[in-house]
């Protein structure tokens, strides 16, 4: 037993050790204080210890609020603070999404390295200025905050999907009325670039709008990738208390299920002989389900938080990381990485609405 507590002893000393070495030198700003800034992006900065010098915001009321809130942090109301303080070496975007392009086209020319919440930017056109700005003032690291591509559960998605022939999927993303905003842009964005993240480029087979007289939208989407087919109904027109989101891969090997990104789940495939199957000669054979991810609601750790099964955890940390130098640059996250996803959305936004 002493042997027993004295590996299991060493194990935790490691693991505190490792937590304790992962310190953040450099300094970094916030740009914007709204709901998503204060629930989302600051814990995980809170948390990692990033040496955070400045909010800024446009409320003079808001700024002078941020000091007495965040110890440490200097609110101000001007950009020019934080591009022109050299001490400041990375900054996350978080403002309102229609002045994304402006605050990240000045940020990029201010050579420092930029976060930026989606979306980076409104059309084709804005973005392809803002890679144009980053081949002409230097090539910073660049993320851009669609969290879904670093949660726990996409990571194993990827692993087992290149090792699988994929035959189709089904997506489904459902909210309730959005009536702020720009719902393919805003919202939508999400699940596009999802699916061209993990099958690659794809094109728009067939596609349809529905809209309601309160405001709801329906787009039903058939896309076309190198390799696999999915069906997608993207839709405002449920419920924000019930919101959904699943996607469902069906391999050669069995049927994956992703649910609002909190559990996924594996059914290996039935078998067949000459085509017909099994388990209607077997009806007693069941095939078990198998989990290969979902948080522990009983065990209260930080890997068990929403924070961390959504992908906002790791998306800032791997911004910081990249920041102090731990991790080369990684384009597959930048500004270029979602050209194809504008360009769907550029072509979606051809579909006659009824």
């Amino acid at each position: 037993m002493g042997y027993l507590d004295n590996i299991i002893g060493r194990y935790k000393s490691m693991r505190s050790m490792r937590e304790l070495n992962q310190i953040y030198t450099r300094q970094y700003a916030l740009i914007g204080i709204g709901n998503h800034c204060v629930s989302n992006l600051l814990p995980v900065m809170q948390y990692l210890q990033l040496p955070l010098k400045y909010i800024c915001c446009t409320s003079e009321k808001k700024s002078s609020l941020i000091s007495q809130k965040y110890k440490g942090v200097k609110g101000t109301t001007s950009l020019h603070d934080i591009l022109y303080d050299d001490n400041i070496s990375g900054v996350f975007v978080a403002a309102n999404p229609h002045s994304h392009f402006r605050i990240a086209n000045e940020v990029i020319k201010s050579g420092k390295h930029l976060f930026i919440e989606k979306p980076p930017c409104e059309n084709e056109r804005e973005l392809k200025s803002l890679v144009d700005a980053i081949r002409l003032y230097g090539s910073q690291h660049i993320i851009i905050g669609l969290q879904r591509r670093f949660a726990p559960a996409t990571q194993i998605l990827q692993k087992r999907l290149r090792r699988e022939g994929k035959r189709h999927y089904h997506y489904r993303y459902l909210t309730g009325l959005y009536p702020e905003g720009d719902a393919l842009l805003d919202l939508f964005i999400h699940p596009l670039d999802y699916v061209t993240f993990l099958f690659g480029e794809a094109k728009v087979r067939a596609a349809d709008t529905v809209s309601s007289k309160d405001g709801g939208q329906t787009l039903f989407l058939v896309l076309e990738h190198q390799d696999v087919t999915g069906m997608l109904e993207l839709s405002t027109d449920y419920s924000w208390q019930d919101a959904l989101e699943q996607l469902s891969i069906s391999t050669n090997k069995g049927l994956y299920v992703l649910d609002n990104m909190e559990r996924l789940n594996f059914t290996p495939r039935r078998s067949a002989v000459f085509g017909v199957p099994l388990e209607k000669v077997y009806r007693n054979n069941a095939t078990a389900v198998v989990n290969l991810y979902g948080r522990n609601g009983f065990v209260p750790t930080v890997g068990n938080h929403q924070i961390v099964s959504q992908g906002f955890f790791s998306e800032i940390k791997a911004f910081a990381d990249m920041v102090e130098g731990r991790y080369e640059a990684d384009s597959s996250f930048g500004l270029e990485s979602v050209s194809h996803v504008y360009s769907l959305m550029a072509e979606i936004k051809t579909v006659e609405v009824r």
